[in-house]
């Protein structure tokens, strides 16, 4: 019975740091970038978009495509660094516990 009571109190603390960690990802901001910094996004820890930034040296009417790739890059950029900063996270709250292939948490 003392397992079972130990275990809940370990789930409850997970649940609390599950809590708090996501509360600072909410706040957390990672910039991605693409065609040597000249176009910059951030995104916040929960991988939603904040912001974009473009030099006007990257628009050309004529060529539109490039842009666009730039824009796609430099999200996935951001995304990869999102990921990565969860996944430190994680590593700290379970003890380098590694978790199973496509389990991805607190989202």
């Amino acid at each position: 019975m003392k397992n079972l009571t130990g275990m809940l109190k370990q789930a409850q603390k997970m649940q609390q740091q599950m809590q708090e960690m996501q509360t600072r990802l909410d706040g957390m901001e990672v910039e991605g970038e693409a065609g040597a910094g000249m176009l910059r996004v951030t995104l916040n820890g929960k991988g939603e978009m904040r912001r974009v930034k473009i030099d006007p040296q990257l628009v050309d009417p004529d060529d539109i495509e490039t842009l666009e790739d730039l824009i796609v890059a430099a999200t996935n950029n951001a995304k990869q660094r999102v990921e990565e900063h969860m996944q430190s996270e994680m590593s700290k709250m379970t003890g380098g516990l590694q978790l199973p292939p496509g389990m991805k948490l607190p989202f």
